[in-house]
């Protein structure tokens, strides 16, 4: 995929051929760096793995294969000048759009199944195990979207009743693919589009591991992020966020809106998103109540603050008095 990143950049700047509305090497640039940042996620979190990890082999080597088969397909038909996904105009380019279907079920069954040696795996840091595994899961959701562009617009079924559709399935909602798009990603701006869900979810495989790595790195500066409690309710927060944003990127994709041109009931949606979200970092920040210890060295909610050692370790004391030190006591009185 890091070749192929090269290849189809190369192709970019030398070949001008335009399909779709964009140019005809932008598909194959966009999917091979988007597999360079999936497959290093993926091979790192393999390394975690404690149970079955010759299972998390096979499964990675599943997700590559099933990833070089549909980059040689893209690649392939970018070579031909003809679309790859959603291509059903003659018999060839139909099958090659069903064998890409099927590589990408793969892909999603492979890392299915290392999500759950990852959920099954013994992660000694819990910050750590959450932002992986809710990391994961989101990208299964994420690439799960993927079925949704697959439909067949009602235009669609129409031309293929008659017999005349050389196109099943869109990643524009509202709007024909090809329009108006926004730079680079080439996402419509007329309409909704459905890999803005589809990309935010898949990367979620990245962004929840990088903000704990973020968290870590700044805790020598930031006293209360080096408590590991801390972390975790702040990669909690990320998460839970996240996840909303998937889901509200998907609402304004499906109601056919463009994601550069929100609505009353998408910029509320934000804004109560990011209230939230700021809300639950705050509290996740706040430093844990402290016990004030009475007058007679016990805490006001709490057991004696006196310590005594065991073969446990240091323990707060509550044991009762001795009897004959009670009876000492009675006599003075």
């Amino acid at each position: 995929m890091a070749a192929m990143t090269v290849v189809s950049g190369v192709g970019l700047l030398v070949d001008d051929r335009v399909l779709a509305g964009a140019a005809i090497w932008a598909k194959p640039f966009k999917f091979a760096v988007s597999f360079v940042v999936y497959a290093l996620a993926l091979a790192w979190m393999l390394t975690l793995v404690t149970r079955g990890r010759r299972t998390g082999w096979w499964a990675g080597t599943v997700v590559a294969v099933a990833s070089l088969g549909e980059m040689v397909i893209i690649t392939g038909q970018v070579i031909r000048g003809k679309r790859s996904h959603f291509n059903v105009a003659t018999p060839f380019d139909n099958m090659l759009f069903q064998v890409m279907a099927v590589t990408v079920v793969v892909l999603w069954a492979g890392t299915l199944v290392i999500a759950v040696l990852l959920l099954r795996a013994r992660i000694a840091d819990r910050a750590s195990a959450l932002a992986i595994r809710a990391g994961v899961l989101l990208a299964l959701a994420g690439a799960g979207f993927g079925y949704l562009m697959t439909q067949p617009t009602p235009e669609q079924r129409a031309a293929d009743r008659r017999g005349a559709a050389d196109v099943v399935g869109a990643h524009a909602v509202g709007v024909p693919d090809g329009g108006p798009s926004m730079p680079f990603t080439g996402w419509s701006t007329t309409g909704g589009d459905l890999r803005v869900p589809h990309f935010v979810g898949m990367h979620a495989l990245q962004a929840l591991p990088l903000f704990l790595l973020v968290l870590v790195a700044l805790a020598p500066r930031v006293p209360r992020l080096r408590d590991a409690r801390v972390r975790l309710r702040l990669v909690r927060v990320a998460s839970v966020s996240y996840a909303l944003l998937v889901a509200l990127v998907l609402w304004q994709a499906l109601r056919g809106q463009p994601l550069i041109h929100p609505d009353g009931a998408t910029l509320a949606a934000t804004a109560a998103l990011a209230t939230a979200t700021a809300a639950g970092t705050y509290a996740a920040l706040r430093p844990g109540r402290k016990r004030t210890p009475g007058p007679d060295g016990r805490a006001a909610d709490g057991p004696s603050l006196r310590r005594t050692s065991g073969t446990s370790g240091t323990c707060a004391s509550t044991a009762p008095p001795r009897p004959g030190r009670a009876a000492a006591d009675r006599r003075s009185g």
